[in-house]
């Protein structure tokens, strides 16, 4: 059974830093791609980055710079750091794995930017 748990979401000021967990099981981690995606209140579901199963990463333009994605096959852990956050930042932060042609996620992190 494929199972995703975000955690790490909370108050932050703008210009602060959080940094998100995402630990999966139910699915040989290693060989698959990990995402982290969005949905800001009222808004639909947005990508924000992608980690390879080569470790090889890819952002949305609206974050480079800014994050960093990263995983842990050891722990089948993914995270992303998230510094100089923003207002527009808030949302709930999903991560994703398309296994057998399907998608799955996690209920999500909460992650509120404001002063």
């Amino acid at each position: 059974q494929v199972q995703l748990v975000e955690s790490g979401g909370g108050l932050v000021q703008p210009g602060g830093s959080l940094r998100l967990s995402c630990a999966t099981s139910g699915f040989i981690f290693s060989v698959y791609h990990l995402h982290w995606v969005r949905q800001a209140p009222g808004k639909g579901l947005e990508w924000v980055a992608t980690i390879y199963k080569t470790s090889e990463t890819n952002y949305a333009d609206f974050v480079k710079g800014r994050l960093t994605i990263s995983r842990d096959n050891v722990k089948s852990t993914v995270y992303l750091e998230m510094n100089n956050l923003k207002p527009e930042d808030t949302a709930v932060y999903y991560c994703n794995v398309n296994y057998g042609g399907a998608d799955y996620r996690g209920k999500g992190t909460v992650v509120t930017v404001s002063s």
